[in-house]
């Protein structure tokens, strides 16, 4: 794939910030874009990837609470920070309680800043895909509850314990494979409560590093540590009265576990460097894709907590356990995909379904959205052809793990010989694949870079470096 940099965009309607926070950001290695006001980054986010937004927030015309609101409409998993002065702090809180990802107080601490930026990204990386928030899921009974997809047996399943427990406070422990759509289930039961009005507070818990956990979970106190130049609340705090979810809960340290199992059976904690009990009132809901009692066999988890969370489990299917439901997915994902991209895919040929529903998906629904992405985008046809899928699902029917080792491709580039060696023969591979990348994505949006540039989600200036290093033109579209 292209090299890219994660793309942040810092929205501040003071100059000198935009200048100090910008090449903080460049020095740790992202590409960073500003806008003087919500209206500019709203304008800047309909025409770019950004894999992050910090905003100020108050500002002129389109104020930080707007942006997060419309930023949050346009792609739900990716995290907006906050920049607040001490005086608005409460209006920060409640920003987190309506999806900001993180607030940070200026004058700001150029450390805490560079650690919740490691924390959104890594937080986005780890997000299982939202298959409910882009596109209204077909409406046809039995096909989408709860904005979940599918109708087979397993899925049935789900939707009834889904029915069952959403209005109880009750913990629940959601299992499965990375990409099936745990964040989703835990969604469902908080939207399906009486508490879908209150705050819905996540945390991926494999995206914050261990001696940072406590201060996250459970807030701290001015002085605490070293950058603690005010006081905090964690996650329990801002759920409080709502539903926390923790994602990823196999990943929280042993001395961690502790304190967490106290949370469940007395609810209430201190904050860190605090001396004052808070009591909060909390449903939680976790999620893991780990085989949590092999963790306690081998003493990485403890078996109190794991009976205090496993009150009602939810074990998700694998996709490839429930490939009746790969049908009504692909469905839906042509729709949004359309939608997304400006295009009109009616559907798929029966020789790309059938492909679709024999292989195995690893990645599960993640990579099924995935393949259905790069199919609508690159598709010259009304209808996704096998060909259209990538070269793996292309020739899976024909892999078969056990044969002999495949000879070796002719050489690349022609008659180049192997004395060439694999490095060069990969570079000049990638250099193909790249140029025929670009070159498709730019039919794609008739010779727009811009357009062309968010499709292959890099910046624009990163894909005119490469445009000219490859020798390539706009024209070339043609």
């Amino acid at each position: 794939m292209l090299p890219e940099r994660k793309q942040i965009l810092v929205v501040d309607d003071e100059a000198n910030l935009r200048r100090v926070l910008s090449a903080q950001l460049s020095r740790d290695g992202y590409e960073v874009h500003t806008a003087e006001d919500g209206e500019a980054a709203l304008a800047f986010l309909k025409e770019h990837h950004i894999d992050l937004v910090i905003t100020d927030l108050r500002m002129p015309k389109v104020d930080g609470m707007d942006l997060l609101r419309a930023a949050l409409r346009d792609d739900p998993s990716r995290p907006v920070v906050l920049l607040t002065a001490h005086g608005t702090v409460d209006n920060a809180v409640e920003a987190l309680k309506t999806g900001a990802f993180d607030y940070v107080t200026k004058p700001f601490d150029q450390n805490e800043v560079r650690l919740v930026v490691k924390k959104a990204l890594r937080t986005r990386e780890l997000a299982s895909a939202d298959a409910t928030r882009d596109v209204a899921a077909p409406a046809r009974e039995g096909i989408a509850r709860f904005g979940i997809i599918g109708e087979s047996t397993a899925i049935q399943e789900i939707y009834a314990i889904i029915e069952r427990v959403a209005d109880t406070p009750t913990t629940v422990l959601i299992s499965g494979e990375s990409g099936t759509g745990k964040e989703l289930v835990a969604r469902a039961l908080h939207e399906s409560s009486s508490l879908k009005d209150r705050p819905f507070i996540k945390v991926n818990c494999a995206a914050i590093p261990k001696d940072l956990m406590e201060s996250e979970l459970f807030g701290y106190e001015r002085g605490a540590f070293t950058g603690a130049v005010g006081s905090k609340p964690g996650r329990f705090e801002l759920a409080s009265g709502g539903t926390l979810f923790l994602d990823e809960i196999g990943e929280i340290p042993n001395e961690m576990q502790v304190k967490l199992l106290r949370v469940l059976q007395e609810s209430e904690f201190e904050r860190v460097g605090g001396i004052k009990t808070i009591h909060v009132d909390v449903r939680l809901v976790a999620a893991t894709n780990r085989d949590l009692k092999k963790e306690i066999a081998v003493g990485s988890f403890r078996e109190d907590l794991f009976y205090r969370l496993i009150v009602v489990p939810v074990a998700l299917p694998a996709l490839r356990e429930r490939k009746s439901d790969i049908g009504h997915l692909v469905s839906y994902f042509i729709a949004k995909f359309n939608a997304r991209l400006k295009k009109s895919i009616e559907g798929v040929e029966p020789e790309a379904l059938e492909r679709l529903i024999g292989y195995g998906w690893p990645g599960n629904i993640r990579e099924l959205e995935n393949v259905i992405e790069r199919a609508v985008l690159f598709a010259d046809s009304p209808r996704i052809r096998l060909e259209d899928l990538s070269e793996e699902l292309r020739d899976h029917s024909t892999h078969d793990p056990a044969r002999a080792p495949s000879p070796l491709p002719p050489p690349l580039g022609g008659d180049a010989p192997l004395a060439d060696g694999l490095k060069e023969q990969v570079k000049a591979a990638m250099s193909r694949l790249e140029r025929e990348l670009i070159v498709r994505a730019l039919r794609q949006t008739q010779g727009n870079v811009t357009h062309a540039a968010r499709l292959l989600k890099i910046s624009r200036k990163g894909l005119q470096l490469k445009m000219k290093e490859l020798n390539l033109r706009e024209r070339d579209a043609d």
